[in-house]
């Protein structure tokens, strides 16, 4: 048996930013809980955002795996699970269970045990979800697994993200100019004659609930079909609905838009804990869930690049690159306060420019925010949503983590507007209506309400992506070298060039306001099936 008696350092296990929370003093040494193992690939997938060459293909002709085929090809090899078990016993934690194609050990112990493994110390903390715990020193593993861990999630607790949403004051909403799904479907030209038959859009949640009752009163006051909602448990998270105020008012937009677009796909909600642990079991659980199959994930939570660990933002990112490669779409909103990324009224900004992760992720679709006037069923305007640079206002900008990916080589990235001008990833791609003052009406715990913010572009853009899907009979997948290769100039977006959101500019072509713009489906659809 392995002595275990040399380690090796964990880089990146601690987030960038100096933490907030205050510090109660050392855990309870015999306070369970649960952690997720982050395991290498038995080979390295294909990775679509850094080749060039992937521009000049349509989704049809990419390369896209069945969740079996990745697993065999791309999942952890068993002997490194085996592995990681045998360390993870060494030191008294249960396993609880592994998955290859998941590539996650996922383990049970006290404060003392993980402590002791990961050789760290986890303190006791009182931060913004209420008193919990959090590692106070980098972590280490052992070297007989070091080159196989890539990354260990749970061993903190705080809220690691918010809903991109925002609503519209009640008396505001009742006066003003907002959008049933069906309608901006319309205004933005989705394909008809489809409705999402045979595709399953899963819906990422990181608290709230929905009602039953609000679903199928919502969908009969439009003249749909009542869509089926399945609600999944990540990490013992639970569908648990409590008043409008709180994260159900994000569940039910997700869920009412993206049905609202595509009432007869199946709708997969996965709720989990708002941890690092839970957004990223929940997003692998979504990926190669081999009953539902979704072939297009919508996201609305994130935060700003610089409250994640950077072990957090590669293993996520691995998680998308592993999407791109199965033909899911992922969509993620792009954040509601503007190029700074950071709500005054959540924390004290620090004048710098971020961008919003998963957001920022290369292999997502990031999903910007407009502000759509109609003139009856044709778009009157559509400029930057802007607000409020610092409160409401569409996220976007140039990452400080992720370089640029080859898609967007000549897409005309600007310097980052941070100290040293860096060139990263751009966000956002793409665009939709998000002003609350031009918003959704959504029905949240049986109130009619209006909402806005990114939170409603991208289960938007999920819907239109399952429309095409089955208008296809084939997954498009991995959207974005498509978007900055083929489609351009096609007419499959309206360019939005009016509008800022703080440190960037919008103009023609693409920008960090609103990517490449707002879509035009139908057009799209077209360069899709070309």
């Amino acid at each position: 048996m392995s002595a275990y008696t040399t380690r090796q350092d964990l880089p990146g296990s601690l987030p960038a930013a100096a933490s907030s929370a205050l510090r109660l003093g050392a855990l309870a040494s015999d306070e369970r809980f649960e952690v997720t193992v982050r395991v290498r690939p038995r080979a390295a997938p294909p990775d679509l955002a850094a080749s060039a060459a992937t521009l000049a293909l349509k989704p049809a002709q990419q390369q896209q795996l069945s969740r079996e085929e990745y697993a065999a090809a791309f999942g952890a090899d068993p002997a490194d699970l085996a592995k990681v078990a045998d360390f993870a016993r060494h030191f008294g934690l249960v396993v609880l269970d592994s998955s290859s194609a998941r590539r996650s050990v996922f383990l049970s112990g006290t404060a003392d045990q993980f402590a002791a493994a990961f050789g760290t110390q986890i303190e006791q903390v009182e931060h913004a979800g209420g008193v919990g715990r959090a590692v106070a020193a980098p972590l280490s593993v052992p070297s007989e697994v070091g080159d196989i861990v890539e990354g260990v999630f749970g061993l903190s607790d705080a809220p690691v993200a918010r809903p991109h949403l925002q609503q519209l004051p009640e008396a505001q909403a009742a006066a003003g100019a907002s959008f049933t799904p069906p309608q901006l479907a319309k205004l933005y030209n989705f394909p008809t004659g489809v409705d999402g038959s045979g595709q399953c859009i899963a819906i990422i949640e990181l608290g709230g609930g929905f009602r039953t009752t609000d679903i199928s009163n919502y969908f009969k006051g439009l003249h749909l079909p009542v869509p089926k909602v399945k609600s999944i448990s990540v990490d013992g998270g639970k569908n648990h609905p409590t008043t409008a105020n709180s994260a159900d008012g994000e569940v039910m937009l997700d869920i009412e838009v993206a049905a609202g677009v595509a009432p007869k796909a199946l709708i997969c909600v996965y709720f989990a804990p708002n941890t690092d642990k839970g957004f990223l079991d929940a997003i692998t659980a979504a990926l190669h869930d081999k009953v539902n199959q979704p072939s297009v994930i919508s996201i609305s939570w994130g935060a700003a690049e610089k409250f994640w660990t950077p072990q957090a933002l590669s293993s996520y990112d691995a998680a998308f690159q592993s999407a791109a490669t199965l033909g899911v779409t992922v969509c993620c909103a792009a954040g509601d306060a503007g190029s700074g990324d950071e709500n005054p009224d959540q924390g004290q900004p620090d004048g710098l420019a971020h961008v919003d992760f998963p957001a920022a992720s290369p292999h997502v679709l990031a999903c910007g925010g407009t502000r759509l006037k109609a003139n009856g069923s044709s778009i009157a305007s559509e400029t930057v949503w802007n607000d409020d640079p610092l409160r409401s206002a569409s996220g976007g900008g140039v990452s400080d983590f992720f370089d640029l990916p080859a898609y967007q080589n000549g897409a005309g990235v600007p310097a980052s507007a941070n100290p040293g001008g860096r060139v990263g990833r751009g966000v956002p791609d793409v665009a939709g209506d998000a002003d609350p003052n031009t918003g959704y009406q959504v029905l949240v715990d049986g109130r009619r309400l209006v909402f806005g913010g990114t939170s409603a572009v991208a289960p938007l853009w999920a819907g239109l992506v399952a429309l095409m899907n089955q208008k296809l009979g084939h997954h498009v997948g991995f959207l974005n070298p498509l978007l900055y290769g083929a489609a351009v100039g096609s007419g499959a977006t309206h360019d939005i060039t009016v509008g800022d959101i703080g440190a960037y500019q919008a103009g023609a072509g693409w920008d960090a306001c609103t990517g490449w713009g707002s879509p035009n489906g139908a057009k799209l659809l077209q360069v899709l099936g070309s």
